[in-house]
C-alpha cells in the first residue's frame, strides 16, 4: 500500500513540473532588457512550453486568460548570461602526449552533477561554452551547453545527436600555451608552423574524401582528428583562439585567413592595441575582466578600456568568465568595470548576452527577450550593473533552476571558499589549469 502510495507521489509531482511548463506564465511589472531593443519599463514578459511568447510594454500585450500571473513591480528581467569561455565541470582536455588535439571531446570529461552548475546559475548563467584546459596549441573540442538539470551530459547539450553532429567549437591556443617543457613547440613561431602544418594536412583529406566521391575503395582511413579540423575548415565548428598578445593576436588573424575558419579571439589582452585590425578581419573578440594582479606574463597590459576601445573600432564584442580564474557568480561585474572605463551600456550588457551568443552561433535561440526564443531570463533586485543589486532568480526554458530565496540555492550564492572548492577539487586534481 505504500509503495502504491509513493508511485502515484512522485507521478503527481511529474505532472506538476509538466503543466508549469504547459501552463502560460506572466511576469508583469518589472523593467525589462530585451537586449535586441530599448529598457521597457513596467513590461511583461510571457512564457510558455520553454519559450517566449511575447514580450513588451503592459499596455499591448494580452496575458492568456489561463496564465498564472507574477507581479515583479520593481524587478528587472533581461536574459540569461551567456558565457563563451568557461571550464566548469571540472572538464579536462588534450594531455602532454602532443600539443595538438583536435579529436580530443570536452564532453568526454564533464561532471555534469558537479556543483560548479549551480554556482554558474547563481550567477545568472544559463548557456556556456565549456573549454578543454588550457596548456596547449589545440587542446580539442569545446562544448555548448544548455544549464538545464541533468544527469548527463546529452541532457544539458544543444546538439541533438552528440555522436554525430557538431555540438561546439575548437579550443585553440598560442603564446605561452605553446612554450616551455616537451612537447610544446619551443618557440611561437614554431607554433604556428604546426598548426599550419596540421591544417594543411585536413585540407589534403578534405581532397581525398571529395576525390572518393562515397567510394569505399577509394576513402581514405577514418582519421578523427582531420574530422573535426574539416568542420573547422568548413565553417561548421568555429574557432575559441585564447591569445593574449597583440603579436599573437595578428597571428590567429593570419591563420584565419590563411585556412578561411571562422575565430573568436578569447582574453585578448592586448587586443586594445591592435583594435582597428581586428575590426577589419570581421573578428569578434570575447575578452576577461581581471581586477588584480597575476597569471600570465603575456596579459600584463589588460586594460579595464579594452571593451571601450573595441567597441569604438566596430569589433563585436562579448565577455567571459573562464571559471575558476573569475567566478561565475560575479560575471555580471565585468560589464559593470567595462562601463566605468568607457564602454557603453547597452553594449555592455549585450556583451554577456547576444553579443556572446553570436559568437556560439545560438542567437537564433538565446541572447535577447524576444518571441520565440527559449524562455532563459534571470530576474535582478535592481540595475544589473549595480553593485548593490542580487540576482534573485535564473529561468532555463521556462523552469526556474535558481532562487535566492531557497535556502539551499543561496548557499551556491552567497558562499565562501568551500563553495568555490567543489568546482575546482577534481580539477586540480588532474594538473589545474594552466
Amino acid at each position: 500500500m505504500k509503495f502504491n502510495f509513493l508511485i502515484l507521489l512522485v507521478a503527481g509531482l511529474l505532472f506538476q513540473q509538466s503543466s508549469a511548463q504547459e501552463q502560460p506564465h506572466v511576469f508583469r511589472g518589472a523593467k525589462l532588457y530585451p537586449i535586441s531593443g530599448e529598457p521597457i519599463e513596467n513590461g511583461v514578459l510571457v512564457i510558455q512550453n520553454g519559450k517566449i511568447l511575447a514580450v513588451g510594454l503592459a499596455d499591448n500585450i494580452q496575458a492568456p486568460a489561463d496564465a498564472t500571473e507574477r507581479d515583479v513591480t520593481g524587478k528587472v528581467i533581461m536574459p540569461g548570461l551567456v558565457d563563451t569561455h568557461s571550464h566548469i565541470g571540472g572538464v579536462q582536455g588534450g594531455d602532454r602526449s602532443a600539443t595538438l588535439h583536435p579529436d580530443v571531446r570536452a564532453m568526454d570529461a564533464i561532471n555534469v552533477r558537479s556543483d560548479s552548475f549551480k554556482r554558474a546559475r547563481a550567477g545568472g548563467v544559463t548557456t556556456a561554452n565549456i573549454m578543454p584546459g588550457s596548456g596547449h596549441l589545440m587542446s580539442g573540442q569545446t562544448v555548448y551547453v544548455k544549464l538545464r538539470k541533468g544527469n548527463k551530459i546529452e541532457d544539458l547539450l544543444y546538439c541533438k545527436d552528440s555522436l554525430n553532429d557538431v555540438c561546439g567549437g575548437m579550443k585553440m591556443a598560442n603564446g605561452t600555451n605553446s612554450l616551455g617543457e616537451k612537447p610544446r613547440s619551443g618557440t611561437r613561431a614554431k607554433s604556428a608552423a604546426m598548426v599550419r602544418a596540421l591544417y594543411i594536412k585536413a585540407q589534403e583529406y578534405q581532397k581525398k574524401l571529395k576525390a572518393a566521391n562515397g567510394d569505399p575503395e577509394k576513402m581514405p582511413e577514418r582519421d578523427l582528428q582531420m574530422e573535426a579540423l574539416m568542420q573547422v575548415l568548413d565553417g561548421k565548428r568555429i574557432v575559441q583562439h585564447h591569445t593574449h598578445r597583440h603579436d599573437d593576436i595578428m597571428t590567429v588573424i593570419r591563420l584565419s585567413q590563411e585556412f578561411g575558419f571562422r575565430v573568436v579571439i578569447q582574453h585578448g589582452s592586448e587586443a586594445w592595441k591592435v583594435a582597428d585590425e581586428i575590426a577589419k578581419a570581421g573578428i569578434p573578440c570575447s575578452i576577461i575582466m581581471i581586477d588584480s594582479p597575476g597569471g600570465k606574463l603575456e596579459a600584463v597590459d589588460l586594460r579595464y578600456e579594452t571593451g571601450a576601445i573595441l567597441e569604438k573600432a566596430g569589433v563585436d564584442v562579448a565577455f567571459h568568465t573562464d571559471d575558476g580564474i573569475t567566478d561565475s557568480r560575479l560575471f555580471l561585474r565585468s560589464p559593470a568595470l567595462a562601463v566605468r572605463a568607457g564602454m557603453s551600456r547597452g553594449k555592455a550588457l549585450e556583451s554577456v548576452t547576444l553579443a556572446a551568443a553570436r559568437m556560439l552561433d545560438l542567437a537564433d535561440r538565446v541572447g535577447s527577450l524576444e518571441k520565440g526564443k527559449d524562455a532563459d531570463f534571470i530576474i535582478l533586485s535592481g540595475d544589473p550593473l549595480s553593485v548593490y543589486t542580487h540576482i534573485e532568480e535564473t529561468w532555463v526554458e521556462g523552469l526556474k533552476l535558481f532562487d535566492r530565496s531557497n535556502p539551499e540555492d543561496r548557499k551556491y550564492s552567497v558562499g565562501g571558499y568551500e563553495v568555490f572548492r567543489q568546482n575546482v577539487v577534481a580539477y586540480e586534481a588532474e594538473g589545474g589549469m594552466e
